[in-house]
């Protein structure tokens, strides 16, 4: 027994030498070896005996689902996710019953996975929170307002004075409370602001309680409307890319308690992570290429699988074995980084001549092999059927050939008798 082994045996409870020693002689992978040791431990009383059958139950399943040798499993796989693809819809749907959010769904999300779209039409985040954060609303708004875009309309009215060249700005008391709570007094939040407003519009302010004035430095009436157009845009508080974040009350799976999740429109997946209160473990983004930027390749394979099988499940669509979708995410990010599944990625880079003009683009591809004098050995599915060989795949692997051999060096073990049929 490797030190391994102990180590993660002596994660239980029960530890039996006997008992360990019979799981860990199985043909099973780690995984599957701590999920036995786990039921067992759940089930008091389980013997020595029982414990074998249950690991030789678990055995067998796991041989009888292994992919057999020369198995063409891209082939089923490219069929098993796109017949579902061919039922699906074309719309963006409201997103889990979130009737604020829209995001797009059906073939739409499917193409943009597998393309590897670095921005995704409709992006967004769902936000878990942690300790109390999850538990108390002001604390969860608290959340919130860290997240969502904060811009001067939220804050309060906005009016021109073209007489005398002056912007107005009548700042809400209650609002300017409820977006900074653990401000007590408003007069430092109103200043906060028009500190804000001078470093980014480049003028000086005026204020008087929550009242702000400013103006271009020289009368224009176009400069005046061009600061009104820009003072829109200044984001006072959280995050710019979030343009709005729902607040809902779910049931944790694990603990079975009810907290607060955030789900957001737009998303900017590192700075939430950044922020006190966000559960850093179950935050999650729909854009895969944010998700490998902070978290890294392994994190971006995890994210593709679980958003294509999200947007599968949406459509009805669940009986599609996760194992296809994760030879999917495996082609897409087993070279460090995430690539499409098209021309410009895995399909364009494929090393068969014809495999590549199969896909798109046929005239180019086969011009500049042409011109590189490129050579196909003709290994893959594709170019085999192109040129109309047998495919190197199941049966077609198994070469037979004919030879003599002497009838004498035959020895015969049985005499067939004949049948009188």
């Amino acid at each position: 027994m490797t030190e391994e082994t102990e180590i993660e045996a002596s994660d239980y409870e029960f530890v039996d030498e006997e008992l360990i020693d019979l799981v860990e002689s199985k043909e099973l992978t780690r995984r599957l070896k701590d999920r036995i040791y786990q039921t067992i431990e759940e089930r008091e009383g389980v013997s020595v005996q029982q414990a074998g059958e249950i690991a030789q139950a678990v055995e067998a399943r796991y041989l009888d689902t292994r992919v057999d040798p020369l198995d063409p499993v891209g082939t089923v796989s490219a069929q098993s996710i796109g017949e579902p693809g061919t039922q699906m819809t074309m719309n963006t749907f409201h997103y889990a019953g979130v009737a604020e959010i829209d995001v797009t769904q059906g073939l739409p999300r499917l193409i943009e996975l597998v393309d590897a779209r670095k921005t995704p039409d409709t992006p967004m985040m769902t936000v878990y929170l942690e300790d109390d954060y999850a538990k108390e609303r002001e604390l969860a708004h608290q959340v919130v307002w860290g997240i969502e875009a904060t811009k001067i309309l939220a804050l309060g009215d906005i009016s021109t004075n073209v007489a005398d060249m002056v912007v107005q700005i009548d700042l809400n008391d209650d609002t300017l409370q409820e977006r900074w709570p653990t401000y007590d007094d408003v007069g430092v939040i109103a200043s906060e602001v028009a500190e804000t407003i001078e470093d980014a519009l480049g003028v000086k302010t005026r204020r008087q309680g929550t009242i702000i004035e400013f103006g271009p430095e020289t009368p224009s009436y176009r400069r005046l409307l061009q600061l009104v157009e820009e003072l829109r845009d200044i984001v006072f508080k959280g995050i710019e890319e979030v343009s709005r974040v729902v607040i809902r009350k779910e049931q944790n799976e694990k603990t079975g308690e009810e907290e607060f999740v955030l789900y957001t429109e737009g998303s900017a997946f590192g700075d939430v992570l950044a922020i006190e209160g966000v559960d850093a473990s179950r935050t999650t983004s729909n854009n895969i290429h944010e998700v490998y930027k902070q978290l890294g390749v392994e994190a971006a394979r995890e994210a593709i699988i679980n958003e294509t099988m999200n947007t599968l499940e949406e459509q009805g669509l669940s009986d599609v074995n996760i194992r296809h979708l994760m030879l999917v995410a495996d082609i897409m990010t087993n070279n460090g980084e995430i690539e499409s599944i098209g021309r410009h990625g895995i399909s364009g880079s494929k090393e068969s001549v014809l495999a590549r003009a199969a896909f798109e683009v046929t005239v180019n591809h086969l011009l500049d092999a042409a011109i590189h004098g490129e050579k196909d050995d003709l290994d893959g599915v594709i170019e085999n059927v192109i040129v109309g060989k047998p495919i190197a795949i199941g049966t077609g692997d198994v070469n037979l050939r004919m030879g003599s051999i002497d009838v004498d060096d035959v020895e015969t073990t049985a005499a067939v008798e004949p049948s009188d049929d």
